[in-house]
């Protein structure tokens, strides 16, 4: 039996992981969904927001389905007293230093986003983010003075191994989708941007059937706006990727559209070890108002299931209740227009659960 370590977290985190687990549980019930305690409760009650009885949890796991974490009453924290400090000690406990994060249109959303409809159709990108290294993890990274200033300092490094595995997933993703990558970077400022494309460049050879371009952050931010369906597969650190996978969220309509992946180095194939969660964040403005839009932690479990369990047919069975979901109608609050009426979270999730119900052919991937 598999085991799925679930971190809901915090805010929305709650409801959208409920909402996830509800649909695995459906597709494979014959998995062992764990929880686990992550973010501002286990932190006011035990000082930390990643206990150590949930780390021995995700090293038991064969996966792990994560909520948010966040609470703007820690923003002025030190990072380790922070909610954050979970989701960055996951990453770095487990190596998992590759995040997919698939932009798809959702048919009948394409009215939710602030683009012109004819620039969505058939979009259907990836953004792949590199997650342990770059401005995140460098060190130093301290608030001290220095001549009597109040400086704060945050340390860019990347080395050559921690660009060629990441690259590597972008390749050989590439290899699996139209052979289209793009690689994102600041070479014309920034040192770790030289290497960047250096190394990018030096591995292409081992790809020559992949078309390979590059791109300098702010042209690429400017590109996905102006028309985002050349793209393919992007390639960027872990501060770009950030960025550009938020703005690439909302060509699809919400930010909780848009589920992700993060591998690691453990396992192989499609029985890699991974996190998968939604982008959206904890969002504290709407928790527990039951409103959250779950299609991005929906999704996510898709994903956990297509590369964590090497199950492509659930995965596509999931994907396709979405997007069924969404042909007939539901939509959460974040989804409609003026006048419109809208779903909780917990009626969305049903609506999804009643598509799975329905018989259908599974053809192919949709995400």
């Amino acid at each position: 039996m598999s085991t799925v370590a679930v971190l809901a977290g915090d805010g929305i985190g709650l409801e959208v992981t409920a909402a996830a687990a509800r649909v695995l549980r459906t597709v494979r019930p014959d998995l062992d969904l764990v929880a686990g305690e992550v973010g501002v409760k286990p932190l006011e009650a035990q000082g930390t927001a990643y206990p150590a009885a949930t780390r021995e949890l995700c090293r038991r796991a064969d996966a792990i389905l994560f909520g948010a974490v966040g609470d703007p009453r820690y923003d002025s924290a030190p990072s380790a007293k922070r909610p954050e400090y979970a989701i960055l000690q996951l990453r770095k406990d487990f190596d998992l230093f590759a995040n997919l994060r698939p932009v798809k249109t959702i048919a009948g959303l394409e009215g939710a986003s602030s683009l012109k409809a004819e620039l969505l159709e058939d979009l259907d990108l990836v953004v792949v983010r590199e997650t342990t290294s770059g401005l995140y993890f460098g060190e130093p990274k301290e608030t001290r003075e220095i001549a009597g200033v109040e400086t704060a300092i945050d340390t860019l490094i990347y080395r050559r191994p921690e660009i060629e595995r990441v690259a590597r997933v972008a390749f050989e993703l590439a290899r699996t989708r139209r052979r289209r990558l793009t690689s994102i970077d600041k070479a014309n400022v920034l040192e770790s941007g030289r290497l960047w494309r250096k190394v990018v460049i030096e591995m292409h050879g081992e790809y020559p059937d992949v078309e390979l371009r590059h791109l300098l952050v702010d042209n690429a931010a400017m590109q996905l706006v102006r028309d985002p369906r050349p793209f393919d597969v992007l390639l960027t650190e872990n501060t770009f990727g950030d960025i550009l996978s938020d703005e690439a969220a909302m060509l699809t309509g919400s930010l909780g559209n848009l589920p992700s992946a993060t591998l690691g180095t453990r396992g192989e194939g499609k029985r890699r070890f991974g996190l998968y969660e939604p982008i959206s964040g904890s969002a504290p403005d709407i928790a527990g108002q039951g409103i959250a839009n779950p299609i991005a932690a929906i999704l996510s479990a898709a994903l956990l299931c297509r590369y964590s369990l090497d199950d492509d047919e659930n995965a596509t069975r999931i994907e396709r209740a979405v997007t069924d979901a969404v042909h007939e109608g539901a939509r959460t609050k974040d989804l409609v227009r003026a006048g419109e009426s809208s779903l909780t979270t917990e009626q969305f999730t049903t609506r999804v659960l009643t598509a799975l119900a329905e018989p259908r052919q599974i053809v192919g991937s949709v995400l």
